[in-house]
């Protein structure tokens, strides 16, 4: 009966403990999606100022450059613009794929819609260059949440598992 209690009382600290790390993750996955994707649109930037390739190519070519959850929204995307507009096909596989931004992030990548492959090249080379810059704005306030979170929700898995297993002592 003793061994099964602390068994028990074990699993229960690992698995609160488990659940705050899985919550803090998040924090830092942002930052780092966040990242990867300035570094997506500065590719795609450099890659439509400087050659002609039609943007399916483009976003194919990214996606084989970056991975992760990033990559596969590039890769989603470019396989959706076989049947549906850029801006549709971005939007749709920003939705499809599983990623860690936040409702705002989300807005502004999609706000690249509008303008994706439906103004002139300078027009999208705008648009691209005000989501960068948004991002970079997003990008701090991630690096200050993950400060700010990622500690936190660590130590309050593990308090959490600490106080219901001292409890049920």
């Amino acid at each position: 009966m003793f061994v099964f209690k602390m068994f028990l009382l074990s699993f229960i600290v690992s698995a609160s403990s488990g659940i705050g790390i899985l919550l803090s993750k998040r924090y830092s996955n942002r930052e780092k999606e966040i990242k990867e994707m300035k570094s997506a649109l500065s590719m795609f930037l450099t890659k439509i100022k400087f050659t002609y390739e039609p943007i399916p190519n483009l976003f194919m070519e990214i996606s084989n450059k970056i991975c992760g959850n990033v990559g596969m929204i590039f890769s989603r995307a470019s396989i959706r613009m076989k049947e549906e507009t850029a801006g549709d096909a971005w939007q749709n596989a920003l939705d499809d794929v599983e990623h860690n931004f936040n409702a705002e992030d989300i807005s502004v990548l999609k706000s690249l819609s509008k303008l994706l492959g439906q103004t002139d090249l300078d027009g999208q080379i705008s648009q691209i260059e005000v989501v960068n810059q948004f991002l970079t704005s997003q990008l701090e306030n991630a690096s200050e949440e993950k400060k700010k979170n990622e500690k936190m929700y660590r130590t309050l898995g593990i308090i959490t598992g600490l106080t219901i297993a001292v409890i049920l002592i």
